[in-house]
């Protein structure tokens, strides 16, 4: 059984049963499916997919990439279509998807690239819990970690989360190329970085001391 959630997007309806009820027989047990941009907009905000199967045209040319243009997707997408010119494809490309599947959908195409799409992920997406919380966010989403005493802060681009670890645990479960320390006490998203000084860093309007022995990592 998968947990991953899977939202469809696609306008022609026996198209979208049948991937639907590929992913069922696979395990998968979270699916949605959306038949238009506009019910796609409303389950994007609803049921928070992690990934997307989208149909590049969707009720009209590249309709799809139009899109996961606007909304700036986290989730993953793999792209849907029945065009393989390159204008599409480059169109396509831009938007960094997960894969580009051309119909008619083959079984061991789809699945071949969910699983990697799904592998991924777990490479980009930090698991944690708050309390009693379960709490799943993006590697985009976390902006600095701070310390104090046995409790980190964990700052994120809709808030905070305190939670009861220690640092050095906390930045074993990250990438350390993204996640740098840069005080005894705090490790930034370098990705983040808005302004740069030789004791100090910003991101935005936070600013963040430098220790001088992790500046030469920087």
């Amino acid at each position: 059984m998968y947990s991953t959630k899977i939202l469809i997007v696609e306008d022609e309806i026996i198209i979208a049963d049948y991937i639907g009820e590929l992913l069922e027989k696979e395990g998968f047990t979270q699916i949605e499916i959306a038949n238009d941009i506009e019910e796609a907009k409303k389950h994007i905000a609803s049921f928070n997919p992690e990934l997307i199967l989208l149909d590049i045209n969707i009720h009209g040319e590249n309709e799809g990439i139009n899109l996961s243009t606007e909304l700036e997707l986290k989730s993953k997408v793999i792209f849907l279509t029945a065009q393989n010119d390159r204008t599409t494809i480059h169109a396509a490309i831009k938007t960094k998807p997960q894969a580009y599947l051309t119909k008619p959908i083959k079984k061991n195409d789809l699945m071949a690239a969910i699983s990697l799409a799904i592998v991924n992920m777990q490479d980009t997406f930090l698991v944690f819990k708050d309390g009693y919380t379960d709490v799943k966010l993006s590697y985009d989403e976390l902006l600095y970690i701070k310390s104090d005493g046995n409790y980190i802060d964990v700052f994120t681009t809709n808030g905070k989360h305190t939670l009861r670890r220690s640092l050095e645990s906390f930045h074993a479960e990250l990438d350390k190329k993204l996640f740098q320390q840069i005080h005894r006490s705090i490790i930034v998203n370098t990705s983040k970085i808005t302004e740069k000084k030789s004791n100090a860093l910003f991101i935005n309007e936070i600013e963040l001391p430098i220790s001088r022995s992790f500046r030469i990592s920087l």
